[in-house]
């Protein structure tokens, strides 16, 4: 999380929605300070934040679920960074529940090299949603991550300030040499649109028009809707459980 009191402006940091590239030209260009965890929500924020604080501009960010998607395959797969075999590397802030997971899933991976479609049908079987259901409806602005120079400059625009540069690509996912529409053949999208449907409506995402999908359903949108809930419990009140490092160096 990226704060500036010169220029009023927080930065709420969504994992894989393009916030490391953004992170590091704030404080880089734009007087941003690191506060609380790098993932930290804006509820965390709000908890210790000043009545003055809590009148900044604030952004984040958001991704197509069916890119995100394949994005946390390749990084699995190719232990981006090394952060699943070097405990050096292993992200300090990230909560023990998704540690565990993404653990299961990487020694899966290693022991079956599964390919995309066989990874989604397996672990893809719950509504998808985010912490960014939480609050991104209220934040001044939301980054999509298909333009996010784009919209980076937008966001340095309201706040008022003259952009240095263009913002620069940084943590890019290794191997991937495709779109992610490349890697959801016929067979997984009845799938794709009962998971990521739902979330994809709620923030103005369409599903490819060659794909021929239906919108989501009653039922569909049933199931997300009680995920989220429970999601949003957790998000809320058992995130912070098994976590390192919640105040910045």
């Amino acid at each position: 999380m990226i704060i500036s009191h010169r220029h009023r402006y927080l930065f709420v940091e969504l994992p894989r929605t393009g916030s490391t590239a953004i992170r590091q030209e704030l404080r880089a260009f734009y007087d941003g300070e690191t506060i609380l965890q790098k993932h930290a929500t804006y509820e965390e924020f709000l908890t210790a934040a000043t009545p003055e604080e809590k009148k900044y501009f604030v952004f984040s960010g958001i991704r197509n679920p069916l890119d995100d998607a394949v994005s946390q395959y390749f990084k699995l797969k190719t232990d981006h960074n090394e952060r699943m075999t070097n405990p050096e590397r292993a992200p300090k802030s990230k909560p023990l529940l998704n540690r565990v997971v993404d653990r299961h899933i990487f020694g899966y991976l290693r022991r079956t090299d599964a390919d995309f479609p066989r990874y989604f049908m397996r672990y893809h079987v719950l509504p998808y949603d985010r912490w960014s259901s939480l609050s991104h409806d209220r934040f001044d602005y939301v980054i999509r991550f298909e333009s996010l120079a784009e919209d980076f400059a937008e966001v340095l625009d309201r706040i008022g300030i003259t952009p240095r540069r263009e913002l620069p690509q940084v943590n890019t996912t290794a191997a991937r040499a495709r779109t992610w529409r490349d890697y959801y053949p016929p067979h997984t999208r009845a799938r794709a649109r009962r998971v990521f449907g739902p979330f994809m409506e709620r923030w103005g995402y369409e599903f490819p028009p060659e794909w021929e999908i239906d919108r989501p359903t009653t039922l569909d949108r049933a199931g997300y809707a009680a995920f989220s809930f429970a999601a949003g419990l957790y998000w809320r009140f058992g995130r912070s459980l098994g976590t390192r490092g919640r105040h910045a160096g």
